[in-house]
């Protein structure tokens, strides 16, 4: 029965999350970076952003086995859900506009990268972001909830495969915290060539992860 109850509150966190996003007020972001707590994490970030930037120093995904196969030419493009690019959290019994906002989370930036293993596409989505303290205060650390999908585009949107996560970030006394997550679990069929340019990747804020997903994904206050 827990199995069961834990299945139908997934399915309907990524429903919604597919209709609409994460509703925030907009907050002005910083975008610069801290220098990498790690050379295997910088060597990660290197693959998945480009090699020139490196990642926030509280930002610590967890280490993963190397995915064997090839790499996926038609690794579809990564965007923001529509709607879902930040994050915002108010003081209890509070809606988050104004003085009330604890803080809000803003995606920046992305990357991905896929490897094929016989008949699926194992992929690797890189989500780097900021968070800033709101006028009522951000607690010592805030949980962050993310959703990666795979989606076939066109008149007919259909998900093909969706993963929630969550991640925790310890803020500053300055009020202003870069974080980066990277997700490695994705895997999904690898489409017949007719159709891979359809394909895209979605990231954005999921609030309903915080409530109907165990927690994937944690770093410790320093």
């Amino acid at each position: 029965m827990g199995d069961t109850t834990a299945t139908i509150e997934n399915a309907r966190s990524a429903s919604a999350w597919r209709r609409t996003g994460a509703a925030g007020l907009i907050l002005a972001v910083a975008l610069a970076t801290s220098p990498a707590s790690s050379q295997s994490l910088t060597d990660r970030f290197k693959s998945l952003f480009g090699g020139s930037d490196k990642p926030p120093e509280n930002s610590a995904p967890a280490q993963a086995a190397p995915v064997q196969g090839q790499s996926y030419e038609d690794c579809p493009p990564v965007t923001v859900r529509a709607g879902a690019s930040t994050y915002a959290v108010a003081a209890p019994g509070r809606q988050p506009v104004g003085n009330d906002v604890r803080f809000q989370a803003t995606i920046t930036r992305m990357a991905r990268e896929c490897i094929q293993n016989g008949g699926e596409i194992a992929a690797r989505i890189g989500i780097q972001g900021r968070i800033i303290a709101g006028p009522a205060g951000a607690p010592a650390s805030v949980d962050v909830p993310l959703r990666v999908a795979v989606v076939q585009g066109g008149v007919g949107e259909k998900v093909i495969a969706s993963k929630a996560y969550r991640t925790t970030v310890a803020m500053s006394e300055d009020g202003s915290v870069p974080f980066s997550f990277v997700a490695e679990d994705l895997v999904y069929p690898m489409p017949p060539g007719s159709i891979a340019d359809s394909y895209i990747f979605y990231v954005g804020f999921d609030p309903q992860v915080l409530t109907s997903e165990p927690k994937a994904r944690t770093k410790k206050k320093k």
